[in-house]
């Protein structure tokens, strides 16, 4: 059956028609000839159009002191006109008001005496004493019993509406004709949104008699567009037949409401029922709009303390948060380390910090792989901002499963790039919710084929799963506030790892400059004492024994010494040199790096197991070397393996090419692992493999060149593999 949102489609700003208790007209600005008129004007307001040379005016005669005035009110319409008029010994309320259908004026029976000043006096009291109320509960109670006294309906409340524009009533003060609706909650259904918005527009609405029979406009379309009169600002406005079919199935005969705005922002209503038809004069509704004023004023007076010694108290301890935050290693072990300040920037049971590498929590939270899903979802939301809700399983297909410990979430990102946030979380509160009847939506009836609202307004109870306790607007600041001073902070420490960098660039590049330089001059010295050495070996040929074995001592000092300024020298050159990038048939080149450990298959049997490499890109001597210096660490820690086997393989993997160089050799312990590219470090003993000690470094770095990254892993005794990275060449890029 269709729902009662074909109710916020209905015309309620164009009804055609007024209730009775007044006459409206549309008149013209220039020469006040009446564009249109209630029908019942004549009843209302005897003598006040006219008929002159064919069309209707506002009578000058019987109400030319109403016409002077409106002609100087127009020349400064800013003021709300609103006046009081006798005829016949009658007083009538007049107000007017400009729209683009012409200028409307609206008349209404007065009191026989203006009672003003007992009005005055009362606000003037209840002002007064409004600054003795504690906070909005106080000062919903006490309003609720003025207004009663006030007006005298049978039963007034303070209805509050929550962030779904559920109503609460929150405060009530009746004589007991009428039932208690005390603690009731109201779907936001009884209310629609375009009603909403005339509560905006109009502070004040009355209803006299929920029976009355609308009076027609004449003729029932403006002359000036053509189109119905808009009504919306009209207080004499006909309201819709669902509206007054809800009011009599609620058992009362009249109703008037007093909106309650709180910064621009519909609070809720101070609304007014009686058992039998009630008509309030237009000098108590101005008492009562006035007081309504001056209750939405207090309410924001009190939301604003609240929310002011709330931020204090968060920001007391995200100041306190912060200070240590900046002192630990990272931003997200300081949170960790710091759990009752972390929960307390938003009230929250648990918390967690999600970054590409990591997810740190504290306290109550989901399991990490449901954290992990949580932050796609919100990085796919393209958030600004905060994300806050109390019903997580209503906005995420995730939420349901993790209801019990995060059915509240407050999320804030800390990178636009990636899905890096910091979350807080809260448990679901399973509550019961006494609703004013069943707030299912109404249907068509199957007898006259309408829309009715429902009928019974009993007591309903629900109980709500799958939400929190929500969230206040100071909670979710604080997160704000939070997040902009964890990224503050982190932007701090990048410009100081930023320079830091940049300090380590010119250290290196003068330490590149200095191993040059040192290699470069100490080649010299080391080839004049091995061919010195050698000399005074050939030329003393009566040597001892043990000078001769001195000498050979030297020469192969001296040659191992050489041959450390020479990689020492290929090093520091590598980080000067530039790089000659171009497409790499890594095939061939596994084939030449095999060819050239031909000299030593005499000596030894090696099984080499090449298999089918893809190309590479980048510097092809470079790449090379770097292969070179993997086979000949794979044939000299293979050297007592019988036989020796070294593979060389490849494979494409996204972006990059991976390849690896694997043997059957000593291997090493993982544990020490990360020494292994770092220049002059060794997991073997010299006297066992020959070497200098550099060849992984250099590896390492003209990988590192490439953009590459290159790993290794090994067993002791069990053989060892070091695979490295090439990435592919970005689309658009020449290759040679």
């Amino acid at each position: 059956m269709p729902a009662l949102d074909l109710c916020a489609q209905e015309p309620i700003r164009i009804p055609g028609g007024i209730q009775p208790h007044g006459a409206l007209l549309l008149v013209d600005e220039a020469d006040f000839s009446v564009l249109q008129f209630s029908a019942n004007v004549d009843e209302v307001l005897p003598g006040l159009v006219v008929e002159t040379a064919g069309r209707k005016i506002l009578n000058p005669d019987g109400f030319d002191a109403l016409c002077d005035e409106l002609k100087a009110w127009l020349k400064r319409p800013s003021d709300t006109f609103e006046r009081l008029i006798s005829n016949n010994g009658i007083r009538h309320h007049v107000s007017a008001q400009r729209t683009p259908q012409g200028l409307m004026l609206e008349f209404e029976r007065a009191s026989a005496t203006g009672g003003n000043e007992a009005h005055y006096a009362r606000l003037r009291r209840f002002v007064d004493n409004a600054d003795s109320f504690e906070g909005t509960q106080a000062l919903a109670e006490a309003v609720a019993g003025e207004v009663r006294d006030l007006t005298s309906f049978n039963r007034v409340m303070i209805y509050r509406f929550d962030e779904q524009w559920n109503g609460t009533v929150i405060a009530e003060d009746g004589d007991g004709t009428l039932p208690s609706y005390l603690d009731l909650r109201f779907p936001a259904t009884d209310i629609p949104a375009q009603a909403r918005e005339l509560y905006l527009q109009n502070r004040i609405r009355l209803i006299p008699s929920a029976s009355y029979e609308p009076v027609p406009l004449v003729p029932p379309f403006s002359p000036v567009d053509g189109q119905p009169t808009d009504l919306g600002s009209s207080a004499l406005r006909s309201v819709s037949p669902i509206h007054l079919e809800y009011m009599r199935n609620m058992g009362t005969a009249a109703s008037m409401s007093i909106s309650l705005i709180v910064d621009g922002k519909l609070w809720g209503l101070i609304s007014c029922h009686n058992a039998t038809p009630l008509h309030v004069t237009p000098a108590v509704r101005n008492a009562a709009e006035f007081l309504g004023r001056i209750v939405s004023q207090h309410i924001a007076g009190f939301d604003r303390i609240s929310e002011s010694r709330q931020r204090l108290a968060f920001k007391q301890i995200e100041t306190e948060l912060i200070a240590y935050v900046s002192r630990a290693s990272s931003f997200q072990q300081g949170l960790v380390e710091r759990p009752r300040q972390w929960l307390g920037i938003t009230n929250a049971l648990g918390a967690s910090v999600i970054t590409d590498d990591m997810v740190l929590a504290t306290g109550t939270v989901p399991p990490s792989k449901a954290m992990r899903e949580l932050a796609e979802w919100l990085h796919d939301q393209r958030l600004d901002g905060p994300f806050a809700t109390d019903n997580l399983a209503a906005v995420w297909p995730g939420g349901s499963a993790v209801s019990d410990v995060a059915s509240g979430l407050v999320a804030v990102p800390i990178s636009s790039l990636h899905p890096s946030f910091i979350m807080w979380f809260r448990p679901e509160v399973i509550r019961t919710v006494n609703w004013g009847g069943d707030p299912k939506k109404p249907s068509v009836s199957e007898i006259d084929m309408r829309i009715h609202p429902r009928k019974s307004f009993e007591t309903w109870k629900e109980n709500v799963r799958d939400h929190s306790a929500p969230w206040s607007k100071a909670e979710v600041q604080s997160a704000a506030e939070f997040r902009n001073a964890v990224v503050n902070f982190v932007l701090k420490r990048a410009e100081e790892r930023a320079e830091l960098t940049e300090e380590l660039k010119r250290s290196n590049k003068e330490l590149e400059s200095f191993s040059y330089s040192i290699s470069h001059d100490l080649r010299a010295p080391f080839r004049h004492i091995l061919g010195y050495a050698q000399l005074l070996e050939e030329e003393e040929e009566e040597l001892k024994s043990i000078s001769r074995h001195y000498l050979a001592g030297i020469s192969n000092a001296a040659l191992s010494a050489g041959q450390l300024v020479d990689d020492l020298l290929r090093f520091s050159q590598l980080g000067r040199a530039s790089l000659n990038m171009s497409s790499i048939d890594m095939q061939k080149v596994a084939g030449e790096v095999r060819r050239s450990f031909d000299s030593i298959g005499e000596d030894r049997k090696i099984e080499w197991r090449i298999g089918t490499l893809p190309d590479g890109f980048g510097d092809a001597a470079l790449v090379r070397q770097a292969i070179y210096n993997l086979a000949d660490n794979a044939v000299k820690y293979t050297r007592d393996r019988d036989p020796a086997i070294i593979e060389i393989e490849g494979h494409e993997d996204g972006e990059s090419t991976i390849y690896t160089v694997r043997d059957n050799g000593v291997g090493f312990d993982m544990a020490y692992g990360g020494k292994l590219f770092q220049v002059f470090q060794r997991l073997h003993h010299i006297e066992d493999f020959e070497g200098t000690g550099i060849g992984l470094a250099l590896t390492k770095r003209i990988i590192d060149r490439h953009g590459g990254s290159i790993r290794a892993e090994g067993k002791l005794n069990e053989g060892a593999s070091f695979s490295f990275t090439l990435p592919k060449p970005k689309k658009g890029r020449q290759q040679a």
